[in-house]
């Protein structure tokens, strides 16, 4: 096995949610009848299984192409193969779980061109009704979120996030230097997790000095994509292949902050200049959100003073208005936050390479094992094709 596709990747992890699913209603559904509660479980399961369809599946490839580059051909094995395979599915189950709750967080209505998983569950009844059984309280208005699709949201991703790591855990037990994939794997959850509470804090930030704004929101997405983006895939890969953890660690973090710097960058930068039909999300939807960006703190910063008192009052409202988030995006463009940002993206972009370069030299790769790692980490950079994909957007975080 020597490449994957993101269709590969997600037949395998279907296969393995399904696992633990199966695991989970053979305990709880033992003993007669299978009770309502169990239909719903099974349903916010078998959610689990669409929510997490669509994507590019850049993290697994990035996992599997370092493990690729890492390994000699004397310790790649069909057991490290298959073990490295499973972990990079357990990356992408994890990333599920992770845009569920963003998903709820953001109140977001689309992902990757679908219904989010609560909007999904928010019109969710007893699977053994029928419809004109239904009260009205369980018959939402069509694509609208309810308490309960939003608690079974957050349900079905704690399930996502701790199957997830029940499927690392297994993955790494044949895999060298077992337990440190392992905490690997878990430090990128709390990093995560720790990046979504920053990233909650600077919904209230002011917005009266923007350099201090690109800061925190740099920070920000260093610890809530970069981590899992590509910090952890890089590190996770080249363990698997055999590399020292320490020097795996080392190695993954300078490229892998640049790299995923770059991802979340051109995500907000798209956001502004792409389409839904792009991007699998609503047009302006981070304006909509009143999201703090990188884009933002550049647009105050070069915008004259009255135009950026007038978008501190717009990102002060409760709630945006798609007059005011036309008037947002068209102000970004004009004032040349737009250009600022393609600039910042072609300096990560330089970054990038360098940093491919020292990992080719500190592993003394082959021109194969570094043609394999470039074409990694070119799959995040701006303009380069991701596998199987022939449009021009990007469909997640």
């Amino acid at each position: 096995m020597d490449t994957l596709t993101p269709q590969a990747i997600e037949e395998h992890m279907s296969e393995l949610v399904e696992a633990c699913r199966q695991d989970l209603h053979d305990s709880a559904g033992k003993g007669g009848p299978v009770p309502t509660s169990i239909r719903t479980l099974d349903a916010v399961w078998a959610e689990a299984g669409l929510a997490g369809r669509g994507g590019k599946r850049l993290r697994a490839l990035l996992l599997w192409d370092s493990y690729r580059a890492a390994s000699t051909r004397e310790g790649k094995t069909d057991q490290t193969d298959q073990a490295t395979f499973d972990l990079a599915c357990a990356l992408e189950v994890y990333q599920t779980s992770a845009l569920v709750h963003d998903d709820i967080i953001d109140n977001s209505p689309l992902r990757r061109g679908r219904p989010s998983a609560h909007r999904v569950l928010s019109n969710l009844t007893d699977p053994g009704s029928k419809p004109d059984q239904a009260t009205s309280a369980e018959r939402p208005a069509p694509g609208t979120a309810t308490p309960r699709g939003q608690g079974l949201g957050i349900l079905l991703g704690d399930l996502l996030a701790t199957a997830s790591t029940d499927m690392a855990s297994k993955a790494a037990s044949a895999l060298p230097s077992c337990g440190e994939i392992l905490k690997t794997f878990l430090d990128m959850q709390t990093a995560v997790e720790t990046g979504q509470v920053l990233d909650m804090g600077m919904e209230v930030m002011p917005l009266d000095h923007p350099d201090q704004l690109e800061r925190e929101a740099l920070r920000t997405m260093g610890w809530k994509t970069a981590s899992y983006t590509a910090m952890a895939p890089l590190a996770l890969g080249l363990m698997a292949g055999g590399i020292d953890p320490d020097q795996s660690r080392k190695l993954s973090y300078d490229l892998g902050l640049d790299l995923g710097l770059l991802f979340q960058l051109r995500d907000d930068l798209m956001d502004v200049v792409g389409r839904s039909d792009q991007t699998g999300k609503p047009q302006g939807g981070d304006i909509l959100e009143g999201k703090r960006t990188v884009l933002l703190a550049d647009t105050l910063s070069l915008v004259d003073p009255a135009d950026a008192a007038r978008l501190r009052e717009t990102y002060a409202a409760p709630h945006r208005t798609p007059d005011q988030v036309d008037w947002t995006r068209h102000l970004m463009e004009t004032s040349g936050a737009v250009k600022k940002s393609r600039r910042r993206l072609d300096r990560l972009s330089q970054s990038v390479q360098a940093g491919i370069s020292t990992l080719r030299q500190e592993l003394s790769m082959n021109e194969e094992q570094g043609s394999i790692i470039e074409e990694a980490c070119r799959r995040f950079m701006p303009d380069a094709p991701a596998p199987g994909y022939h449009g021009h957007g990007f469909d997640e975080q």
